[in-house]
């Protein structure tokens, strides 16, 4: 087992000691955790010095531990690292470009949903706290810029410092003296990145399709750790290993680490570098807009786009329709996702002569990015990455999956 020291990050926030989020109930994940990942994040350097002498404990018995683990309050400094073997993401990982700049809409650069995009890949510092439901931040960190995001009650302040804009927004409740809830895609989605909630997704896992054994021990973040070792037993997951270091002492995870069946680096990768499971100081969830702050109000721009758009707007039930194409075959880690085409899709050998971009020829350019390949299903292409592949036929009915690309070509040529 590794037995580097994990590189010490300074905690901000004036070194205030911050709280953990909500308690863990039950840790599951379904077979997107390999797909999920990669709108997920992370890398913290190896486990650290010597492994701790603890008492032996059944595989059994951590995940009970994970699972009844009650702390809601914790902060600390969180290092991710996404090795997917995605292409560089444009404006992704760079200074202040990577967390805003000159977008469309007036708090679009301090949307949420952006941010994940540049968790996708690279090394990244996020710095947490947490103190029961109402009560989260969640800070990333760049070498020129920072992105916060604070949910305190009622409000949810996204701060870009790239572009010094600041979107507000109210967090919904269903009445007047019920507890605040977050709204859904602001902290709960960059609350994701941490390795909690990661090891949430993979425990659930534990069925017939997986293995799961005690592994060891380690010293993370400067705790004694117990290691669980989760592992597909279904040949065609591109999933290696997950490797989840879980506190020895309070049963929350520690560390989250993902490898491909193909082996090298770590594709998913985050843990903390240190830790602390004390009452955070309230001012740790205080936010004031900076001097000369952009502020957007939120909810106002919602209720202007919806009267823009008038009966036309999205709906829920406009939104469920547009699902009905999507289903999932298969079950466990060899789950696939489809959704089924209706025309044409990516161009065919026929269409060579025509697609012309400034690039040259479309065709040729896919075939470079993609692999050809034919079946009962028809033809198409297979885009890869470490640990996800997805299937696209012509007709333009797509299958995509933490399998590799045989299991992917035998799930479409069965739903034929």
């Amino acid at each position: 087992m590794p037995r580097n020291e994990p590189t010490e990050v300074t905690d901000g926030w004036g070194g205030e000691r911050s709280p953990k989020r909500r308690k863990a109930v039950r840790y599951g994940v379904p077979v997107a955790v390999a797909g999920v990942s990669a709108a997920m994040i992370g890398l913290v350097p190896a486990f650290a010095g010597s492994a701790p002498d603890l008492p032996k404990i059944s595989a059994q018995d951590l995940i009970a531990k994970v699972a009844k683990s009650d702390v809601q309050q914790l902060s600390g400094t969180v290092r991710v690292t996404t090795d997917l073997g995605l292409p560089s993401l444009p404006g992704a990982g760079g200074g202040a470009g990577g967390f805003g700049g000159a977008q469309d809409g007036d708090g679009a650069s301090a949307a949420p949903q952006s941010k994940l995009m540049e968790l996708a890949s690279g090394a990244h510092t996020l710095r947490v706290a947490a103190d029961g439901p109402e009560k989260q931040r969640v800070s990333i960190v760049d070498k020129a810029a920072e992105y916060s995001l604070v949910h305190n009650g009622k409000d949810v302040w996204a701060y870009d410092s790239g572009s010094n804009t600041a979107l507000h927004s109210t967090a919904p409740g269903e009445r007047s003296g019920k507890q605040h809830r977050a709204p859904e895609g602001l902290p709960k989605d960059l609350k994701t990145a941490t390795p909690q909630d990661l090891a949430k997704q993979a425990l659930e896992a534990a069925g017939d399709t997986t293995s799961v054994t005690v592994d060891g021990t380690a010293k993370v973040a400067g705790r004694d750790a117990y290691q669980l070792l989760i592992k597909p037993k279904q040949a065609g997951s591109t999933v290696g290993s997950i490797r989840v270091a879980v506190d020895a002492a309070n049963g929350v995870p520690l560390k989250f680490t993902l490898t491909p069946k193909s082996g090298g680096a770590a594709a998913v990768d985050v843990g903390y570098t240190n830790v602390d499971f004390a009452k955070p100081a309230a001012s740790t969830f205080s936010f004031t807009p900076p001097k000369g702050a952009k502020v957007v109000e939120g909810d106002k721009e919602r209720a202007t786009a919806q009267r823009g758009h008038g009966k036309d707007a999205p709906s829920r039930k406009h939104l469920a329709k547009d699902m009905d194409g999507l289903n999932v075959i298969g079950k466990g880690w060899t789950s696939i996702a489809t959704i089924k085409g209706d025309g044409p899709g990516l161009p065919s050998d026929k269409d060579k002569d025509k697609a012309k971009g400034a690039g040259g020829d479309v065709g040729k350019f896919l075939d470079s990015i993609g692999d050809k390949v034919n079946g009962k299903f028809g033809s198409g292409r297979v885009f890869s990455t470490r640990l996800v592949n997805a299937l696209v036929t012509d007709n333009g009915t797509v299958y995509v999956g933490a399998v590799d690309k045989e299991t992917l070509i035998n799930a479409a040529n069965a739903a034929k």
